[in-house]
């Protein structure tokens, strides 16, 4: 006789129950692990998780709570924890706690983003959230809209895949020494010329080479500019840039993926004058909009771009149930399958409003003004320079890259501090992105402490 299968995630009583296991488990796990990261580097860490493990597929199954508690726990002892206030490497953002729950929602109730008889309400809540977010991004456009992807890289691909559409292969693309990578691999898995770097000496793009640029590229141009620059958290100069694009016929991208979320903060807005006069932007909510992974959006600002996506599949949008009002869904991603991502981000619109989520971007840019503070105050250590958005750059005073490179792995291998590097004006610095709007100052100060501590040893 068989065994009855396993419940339903739909079902609310053993996800509970499971749910409980695993909270269980994260608390556990982050309690052992007692730190920013596991302590060990690469192979200690290798060697407990094989160990826990045992086989990655046994004959016998060890039974749901066993094996829930035990590799939560493990995932979490083993964990570069971006909610603890020492782990500031990187653009990885600790979640919300509703976000979370209600991702969880989303993946009990599972529906494919693909048609519209697997995704009934989600392909409603995904337009309405889309084209609101469009609008910030595109306040004066009469027919804004974005469409929901996996983050930045993403959401270039998708803008140049799209101008491509508009213009041929003959695109080139102008992109600044200060471009996410994804635009040079974009550009290579699209078939299209490796885009024309212009220097960023000053770690964004000049208007008059840009314009000189321009002057020596033939055919269709796309420059795509940078609103949050991975390693130091700069931002082009948007105005200047428009017009420099407007006044050679080119076409503008931005990636916003880190700085967009500024739209939502009253404060420092301004520092993204000119976003809106790009033809498409990228967006990710996962950095400064506290949502789990993944969160992005590309937004445009005419929707009649995103014709260039459509696709037909008999089975998921034949021509008749189009016709018969049944939404086509399959224009909205390059993927099939996916998930109800936009639920969370929802949530977290409905629960914390524009004013709310501005609030928590003020708190991580002012979090940012003072480490700045603590690094210019402290003798033996040099600051980069004043932060844009929430990234600061720094390095012990005297000190040669090696030592600094050595500083941050002696860190990350005692599990003490999660700091990231960067490259600039020549030489290496530590660098700290502020994401987490509980940090306190006494956490920013025992960063610094760890980092000269590092030094001396």
């Amino acid at each position: 006789m068989r065994a009855a299968p396993p419940p339903l995630a739909v079902d609310p009583t053993p996800l509970s129950r499971y749910l409980g296991t695993a909270l269980d488990a994260l608390r556990e796990g982050a309690q052992a692990r007692g730190g920013p990261l596991p302590a060990g580097g690469p192979e200690a860490v290798a060697r407990r998780v094989r160990e826990a493990l045992g086989e990655a597929l046994p004959e016998r199954g060890t039974g749901p709570d066993e094996a829930l508690r035990t590799l939560v726990r493990l995932l979490a002892e083993g964990a570069a924890d971006p909610a603890h206030p020492l782990c500031a490497a990187h653009l990885h953002t600790p979640p919300l706690a509703l976000a979370a729950a209600a991702d969880l929602a989303a993946s009990a109730l599972n529906p494919s983003m693909d048609s519209w008889d697997q995704a009934p309400a989600a392909s409603v809540l995904e337009a309405e959230v889309t084209g609101a977010l469009a609008a910030e991004v595109f306040p004066g456009a009469a027919a804004a809209d974005a469409l929901v992807t996996t983050g930045g890289t993403e959401s270039n691909q998708i803008a140049l895949l799209l101008a491509r559409e508009r213009h041929g292969p003959a695109l080139r693309t102008v992109v600044g020494a200060n471009a996410h990578h994804s635009l040079h691999r974009a550009a290579w898995l699209l078939g299209l010329a490796e885009p024309v770097t212009v220097p960023t000496p000053n770690g964004t793009i000049d208007p008059a080479a840009l314009a000189d640029a321009l002057a020596r590229t033939e055919g269709p141009v796309l420059v795509a500019a940078t609103a949050g620059t991975t390693d130091e958290g700069l931002i082009d100069p948007l105005p200047e840039l428009a017009d420099t694009c407007a006044a050679h016929g080119a076409e503008l991208h931005v990636d916003a993926a880190y700085g967009g979320p500024v739209l939502l903060s009253r404060t420092h807005r301004h520092l993204l004058d000119g976003l809106d006069r790009a033809r498409s932007v990228t967006v990710d909510l996962h950095k400064l909009g506290w949502q789990p992974a993944a969160a992005g959006l590309l937004a445009v600002r005419d929707t009649a771009d995103l014709a260039a996506l459509g696709h037909t599949a008999a089975y998921l949008n034949a021509d008749d149930d189009t016709e018969a009002g049944l939404p086509d869904l399959l224009g909205r991603s390059l993927r099939t399958t996916r998930r109800p991502d936009v639920l969370k981000t929802a949530v977290t619109l409905r629960a914390l409003g524009r004013t709310g989520l501005g609030a928590l971007v003020d708190t991580c840019m002012d979090l940012a003004q003072d480490l700045a503070d603590l690094v210019e105050k402290t003798p033996g250590l040099d600051l980069r320079a004043r932060p844009t958005l929430t990234t600061v750059l720094f390095r012990p005073s005297g000190a040669d890259d090696r030592t600094v490179a050595t500083i941050r792995r002696t860190l990350l291998a005692e599990g003490r501090a999660v700091l990231g590097r960067a490259e600039a004006d020549g030489r290496l610095w530590l660098k700290a992105t502020l994401l987490n709007p509980h940090a306190t100052h006494g956490d920013l100060a025992q960063l610094l402490t760890l980092a000269e501590g590092g030094t001396h040893r």
